[in-house]
């Protein structure tokens, strides 16, 4: 997901607060955002809802990241559906999705957009 030149970012976390080629939990303005860290892979971090809207509960952050079918994705550690990094979209049922924020690396920090 690419922002507007004109977006705002704001710091979230640290590079050295992420795990790479893993998930972990960050807070953004109330919501819980699961952040991965992917290095060598395109734009290298991802942010989406930290909420699997199957379980209830707050687990994506814990999920396998693979590649299914060429698109990067997440694997919910509870009922197994997968989701899309860039767009969210679960990949079992395109009527549920989880949402998706513009983050990146900008030198140590992580930054999201602003809302």
């Amino acid at each position: 997901m690419t922002a507007n030149p004109n977006t705002e970012w704001k710091k979230l976390c640290s590079k050295n607060d992420l795990i790479p080629n893993s998930g972990v939990a960050a807070l953004h303005e109330g919501n819980q955002v699961a952040l991965f860290y992917i290095p060598g892979y395109e734009n290298e971090v991802y942010a989406i809802g930290n909420h699997d809207p199957f379980s209830g509960a707050n687990v994506l952050a814990r999920g396998l990241i693979g590649d299914l079918k060429g698109e990067i994705m997440v694997a919910s550690p509870l009922y197994k559906q997968h989701f899309s990094l860039k767009s969210g979209s679960c990949m079992e049922d395109e009527e549920v999705s989880v949402p998706v924020w513009p983050v990146r690396l900008q030198g140590d920090d992580v930054e999201i957009v602003a809302a």
